[in-house]
């Protein structure tokens, strides 16, 4: 095997193992209303952070289609194309987005500061933070775009019942994200893993 092929191959298992953890993550759940709080973002925020955009862009389709043939993995251990069509289903499509910007901002950052002492560690850790907020910004508005479609609710009304709650713990996650992520991918680089 060439070093390419190897290197694609590690990706790929690593890829599997990241939809394994947010297919254990993402069902666990804390109802707080119509939609709740669940470990999904979390895992998709290390995931970008080990895997990048692309690659974890595709960690989290594999996810979203093992939860679509049925497989308990959303929210409340639920599974099922109904997940999709129902209430919350924007949310499920939005992670994909959220995917490849959070994974595009981590990717690219942990390229351009990685090499700058710990000023750079600092900086690579703000833009990675504001990466994860945009992105999550972007879930927030496929999610809310269906809940008020499917919902029939207005925009103010959807707000206040898929966003605001919701800020503070996805800002708690991000903070987990970067205190995780980052060194588990400095780790995983040296062991040439990544």
């Amino acid at each position: 095997m060439t070093a390419k092929s190897i290197g694609a191959t590690r990706r790929l298992a690593l890829c599997a193992v990241m939809a394994a953890v947010t297919c254990v993550l993402a069902p666990i759940s804390l109802p707080i209303g119509p939609i709740s709080i669940t470990g999904g973002t979390l895992a998709i925020y290390l995931t970008v952070y080990l895997l990048g955009g692309v690659w974890g862009t595709v960690s989290t389709l594999v996810y979203l289609l093992v939860g679509l043939v049925g497989l308990p993995v959303f929210s409340n251990y639920m599974g099922g194309v109904s997940r999709l069509a129902g209430p919350t289903g924007g949310y499920l499509v939005g992670y994909l987005p959220m995917a490849l910007l959070a994974g595009a901002v981590v990717q690219w950052s942990a390229h351009r500061f990685d090499e700058k002492g710990a000023a750079g560690t600092v900086i690579a850790l703000i833009v990675q933070f504001l990466g994860m907020a945009a992105a999550t910004a972007v879930l927030y508005a496929f999610g809310t775009a269906w809940y008020c479609v499917q919902a029939g609710v207005d925009l103010q009304k959807a707000l206040a019942a898929c966003v605001f709650p919701f800020i503070p713990f996805d800002l708690a996650k991000m903070v987990a994200a970067l205190a995780v992520g980052m060194p588990v991918r400095r780790r995983l680089e040296r062991a040439g893993l990544l």
